[in-house]
Order: C-alpha cells, then sequence, then structure tokens
C-alpha cells in the first residue's frame, strides 16, 4: 500500500476524500474485471471539460445513490442533489458506498486511456469502453 499512499500528497490535485469519492462509484459500477479502465474514464472525463461530456461524469451509480437503490430512470437525472453527476460537474459531494481495496488502487492508479464512455453488454456482462458519444450511442443501439 505504502506506493500508493505517496500519490495522495501536496502535488497531486485529488484528496484523500476524493480519491475515496472515485473509489466508491468504481466499486459500484465495475463488472468485476475493468476497475483501473473505468477509473480512467472518471479521470479522463474530470480532467478533460473540453471533450463531450464537459466535466460530467453522468454515473449512474449515483442517481441510484440518491433515489433510495432503485434502478435509475431519466426523470432521476433531475434530482437536485449534490451526488448527481449528471447535474453537477466533477465529484460528487461524498463516497456512494464503501469501496474495496481493488477499487481504492484503480482511484489510485488508472489505466491510461482515450475513453470516456463505457455500457454493459447484456450478453457478455462486462463493459465495453468508448472514445466518442457517438461510437457509445452506436454500440448502445446494437444491444437493443
Amino acid at each position: 500500500m505504502s506506493q500508493y499512499t505517496e500519490l495522495v500528497n501536496e502535488e497531486n490535485p485529488y484528496t484523500l476524500h476524493d480519491i475515496v469519492t472515485m473509489a466508491s462509484m468504481i466499486e459500484k459500477e465495475t463488472d468485476g474485471d475493468d476497475y483501473r479502465t473505468i477509473s480512467s474514464v472518471l479521470y479522463n472525463r474530470l480532467t478533460n471539460e473540453s471533450a463531450e461530456t464537459a466535466g460530467f461524469l453522468q454515473i449512474d451509480a449515483t442517481l441510484v445513490y440518491i433515489n433510495g437503490g432503485r434502478a435509475p430512470t431519466t426523470a432521476d437525472k433531475a434530482i437536485d442533489s449534490p451526488y448527481n453527476t449528471y447535474l453537477h460537474k466533477g465529484l460528487p459531494a461524498g463516497p456512494i458506498s464503501n469501496p474495496g481495496m481493488r477499487s481504492l488502487y484503480a482511484a489510485l492508479d488508472p489505466e491510461t486511456t482515450k475513453y470516456y464512455f463505457y455500457a454493459l453488454n447484456p450478453e457478455t456482462g462486462r463493459h465495453e469502453f468508448s472514445r466518442t458519444y457517438d461510437e457509445h450511442m452506436n454500440r448502445l443501439a446494437g444491444y437493443k
């Protein structure tokens, strides 16, 4: 763990609270094999506001957190909450779950990718990653 504690320091713009918050979303979003890739998508969205996501994380797990555990709906995206990553840019107010070690490590050491989107393939139960919104939407259309 010592190699990771060094990453939370004066040079890193993220606090320990931020890392735990990030890890909590990774914990809820991962398919079990893609922790670091999910982490990369979140960091890409946070650090590149000029991308199609404009700094919004748009994490469905945050909607589940604020709606009481139900499957998220389009209406949930309008809930006024500091945890709503569809309405508010950046990280939510705090963690949405108790992250495990793999999620914490992924939050500290994301994979290097150019992905900004992911979707769970209903046939494989695995996430598929996309660089652009158009690519993402085409992937989603193929799932129907």
